[in-house]
Parts: structure tokens; sequence; C-alpha cells
């Protein structure tokens, strides 16, 4: 980290290290809400979408999560249109194992095939020559969990990537995964409100490995009573004391909260230097959520 950063606004959160050799500021940003509606086709503005890219960096975000099948293809072509050349130790990490047809409409393919064909067309996108982290994006029913995580390994030991991640996993899928390839991260849906996974951040805490909480926020949902009444006593939003409750929740937390708005993204970075007093993460402990299926 060059002299200086350590003040920059993402950099409040503290720093996570994946693998041994990635150490990047604790609260990312999430790519997919800077293509179309239904994450299809291009941005209903362009501009804002580079806007808000470039200005996650100067924020000191360097860690920043894509996937092929966002758009598809169009969050890889934008990240590079916004940020290449590439500033020293931002990482990217992008995935496989979707593919798209239509708005809102995803489809498996984690077959080996594609995987190799998917990694090649988000080198070009993203005019980088090795991944920082890639992911497989979720597992395939109709296709050898195993091969696929073989087929990782096999493009890590190529040098296109340099470490592997997985997404949309159980406990089960990373042990299974572990026992092919290192693995440095793990992605699944998780925020206050929802804490199906939190036995698998447990387990990623125990064993050195990141966890990347998409949903962060809930999806959208309105936030959970307590999460209210915080963020109205210290006036913030309730995106804040969400995140802020993830940052603390767990050393091994990476959130990544996605959007499309520079207002919003600078109030998502703002989370990282909010403090929940004892107090507050206390109450919020003590609260169990109401499951969002439940609602």
């Amino acid at each position: 980290m060059s002299a200086g950063t350590e003040t920059l606004p993402a950099a409040q959160a503290g720093t996570i290290t994946l693998g041994g050799d990635l150490t990047v500021n604790r609260l990312g940003f999430g790519a997919m809400r800077i293509t179309g509606k239904g994450i299809w086709g291009p941005p209903a503005d362009r501009g804002a979408a580079l806007a808000t890219l470039r200005r996650a960096v100067e924020l000191g975000v360097n860690f920043i999560d894509t996937a092929d099948s966002y758009g598809p293809e169009v969050s890889e072509e934008l990240i590079a249109e916004a940020l290449a050349p590439y500033p020293a130790g931002l990482v990217i990490t992008t995935k496989a194992g979707w593919v798209r047809h239509g708005p809102g409409v995803w489809q498996h393919n984690a077959s080996p095939a594609h995987i190799e064909e998917a990694i090649e067309g988000s080198l070009k996108r993203l005019r980088l020559e090795r991944i920082d982290v890639y992911q497989l994006h979720v597992p395939d029913p109709a296709v050898s969990f195993d091969a696929s995580v073989e087929t990782l390994a096999r493009l890590r030991e190529q040098g296109k990537i340099r470490h592997v991640g997985l997404s949309n996993v159980t406990l089960e899928h990373v042990e299974r995964a572990r026992r092919i390839v290192p693995i440095v991260s793990v992605q699944n849906r998780y925020s206050y409100s929802d804490r199906e996974w939190d036995y698998l951040l447990d387990y990623c805490e125990a064993n050195g490995i990141a966890f990347l909480p998409w949903g962060p926020m809930a999806q959208g949902r309105k936030a959970n009573d307590a999460v209210e009444k915080i963020a109205l006593a210290r006036q913030v939003s309730t995106a804040v004391v969400s995140l802020a409750w993830l940052l603390r929740r767990s050393r091994a937390v990476l959130p990544i909260p996605g959007t499309g708005s520079v207002k919003h993204l600078e109030e998502n970075v703002g989370a990282a230097a909010f403090r929940l007093t004892d107090a507050e993460f206390a109450e919020l402990g003590a609260v169990v959520p109401i499951p969002y299926w439940l609602r």
C-alpha cells in the first residue's frame, strides 16, 4: 500500500489477505448492477456506470467483483473501459458458471469446456493476462462438481488464474473443492436479515478463507426493525448499519455492495468508517431476524 492510501475511505474498514499474497481493503465493490435492467445489456446511463467505477477506486476500493454473465459481458467491458490500465494493487475477481439468454434468465453451464472458453473471454474483456481470483459462479447440477473445480485447478496451473474461489456453495462443496485446489474465497448470499450461511462463514473464518456476502443489504427488502432503530438514532442509512454489522460480524467478511450510482457508492463506502457501539452490536446480536421467505 502506497503512502497515504491507508487514509482513503474504504481503507477505514481494515484489510484482508486472500491466498497469502493479495491484501485488499475490506470494503469492496460488486459490479453486477452497472449493467441494464434484469442484469441484461448496457446500463441506461453508461457515463454514470463508468463514473461509479472510477469513483470507487478514488475512494480506496481495490477489490471489484464481477462475472461474465453480468450483461452478459457488459460489466467486464465497462470495468476495463473505466479503469484499464489498472492501478497497482487493484484486484478484479470474475466468475463463470451461468449463461444468459435474456433479462433475468440464468442457465447453468459449469462444464469444463465452457469454463475454459469463459476464462479466455474474461481475460480479453478485462484486458488481463491473469485473473487474480476466478470463481465458480454456481455448481451445475448436470456436471460433476469435481470436474468443474479440476478445470479451475488446471487453469491455475497454466497461469491464467492466481487463486480459485467458489460461489453459491455448501460446506460440502467447499471441503470437496479444497481437496483439489486451495480455495481463497466463498461468495454466498448473506446479510444481517438473512443468515442461512452463518455456519459456512464461521468455517471460512476458521480456515483463513475470505467470505464475500452477496445481497449484503438483504437485496432491497425492508431493513430489520433493529437496524432501522440504530440507523435513525445515529442518523445514517440502514445500508451503512447493515454493512457495519457485516464488517464486525467476522474479520473474514469482505462486503461487496453494488450500485450504479456514485451517490449510493459514497454512502456504502462510508460504512467503512462507521462503528457500531458494543451495546448496538449486542442488541443486533440478540435479535433473531425473520427469514426473508417468511415475510
